[in-house]
Formats: structure tokens, sequence, C-alpha cells
């Protein structure tokens, strides 16, 4: 991995910041367990009346919006379509983070299988990061699983939706950072980078996420 820069203003810092278990790419830690690591009531009727005569014909008033003959029928409004996330590991961006980290980052290897997954994105955010075993708190999207990317942080990164429908991406302090559509540098934290249709968000070691109109 790369070494980050600190920003001119660093993030406030938090008074109960938990340990993080994930891997430095820069140094390697001392093994720990893996589990160290948010209806009116009805009317009365009266009776119906004797109409005296012949009944009255009642018309149906006319369909309202409807076209007259020849005339094109006015544009339905459409629908925003909705987004989802692929997530799985990304043999260029592990190729280039291998590039960029020292001796230590030799002992990784990318996984030999490892499905992709697909999630709808439903706001008005994500969180994206791996399980604390000692609380059983999870994020959204849960790397975890195996093949767990180590370098992933607990609380990693989050989509959050943005007004006009799309999504951005931010930066949660990850300890190796955020970086976006393959950049050299990662993103600074807490700083939403908006993301489009095709954009791919690359975390830990291995893993990238892409966004896609569905």
């Amino acid at each position: 991995m790369y070494d980050r820069q600190q920003p001119a203003s660093a993030p406030p810092q938090q008074q109960h910041r938990p340990q993080h278990t994930e891997h430095s790419l820069h140094t390697q830690p001392p093994r720990q367990p893996s589990g160290d690591w948010m209806l009116p009531p009805p009317s009365h009727q009266a009776p119906p009346q004797q109409h005296q005569g012949p009944p009255v014909q009642h018309q149906a008033p006319p369909a309202l919006h409807q076209a007259p003959p020849g005339y094109p029928s006015p544009p339905q409004p459409q629908q925003t379509a909705g987004w989802v996330v692929t997530i799985g590991p990304d043999p260029v961006y592990f190729a280039a983070m291998m590039r960029r980290s020292g001796p230590e980052a030799a002992q990784l290897s990318l996984p030999a299988y490892a499905p992709e997954q697909r999630l709808p994105l439903n706001g008005p955010q994500i969180t994206i990061g791996r399980r604390r075993q000692s609380t059983g708190e999870a994020p959204d999207i849960d790397l975890s699983h195996p093949p767990e990317d180590p370098g992933v942080s607990h609380q990693h990164a989050l989509l959050v939706q943005r007004p006009d429908g799309g999504w951005a991406v931010v930066d949660q302090d990850s300890t190796n950072g955020t970086t976006v559509n393959g950049a050299e540098d990662p993103i600074q934290p807490f700083v939403p980078v908006p993301l489009h249709e095709g954009d791919r968000v690359h975390i830990g070691a291995w893993t990238t996420l892409t966004l896609h109109r569905g």
C-alpha cells in the first residue's frame, strides 16, 4: 500500500475510537484474533325516492387527460432507475497495490475464487467494512466473509445518496484508505466524492466496488 499524507486539517478525534485489527499494508502488526476488531362511521342513507316518469339517463363525464383522436398521448413521467453495486476481487487494483506496497505485502495473494456480489443501493447511506466479532456489529456491505480482505477496516467507507438520486463515497478515516477509478492517491477522509455510472471504488488489498444503474 502507499504512504498517505496527513491532510491539512485533521478530522475531529473521537474520544473512544475502537481498536482496528485490519492489517496495515505498510507494516505487519502482530497477529491478533479475528474477533477483536451502527374509517368514519357509515352515514344514514335516505330511502330511495320514487321517481315519477321515465328514469333519467346519466352520461359518464369525459375521461381526463385523454387526447383527442389524431393527437399523440401526453408523455408519461419516467421513474428514476435504481442503482446497484457489484463487489469482488480486482486483479488490476491488486497488482497496482502490490507495486506501491513494501515487502511486507508479499505474503498477500489474490483469492483464487470469489463470486461477485451484486447488491441494490437503498438510501440514504450504505456502510462498508467488516463485522466486529466482539460486538456482532456488521456494516451493510460486510467484507468479513471468505475470502476476507485483510486491508479493509471495520468502518471503512460510506456510500451516501445525493439529492439528485446519485451517490457519493466517503472514506471513514480507514487504515489503508479509499481510492476511485485507479487513482494513485486516496480520497480525503470525511469528504464526499461524487460517483457516476461505472465508477470504481477500491478498498483494502483487492476489493473493488463498481456502481451501475439498475
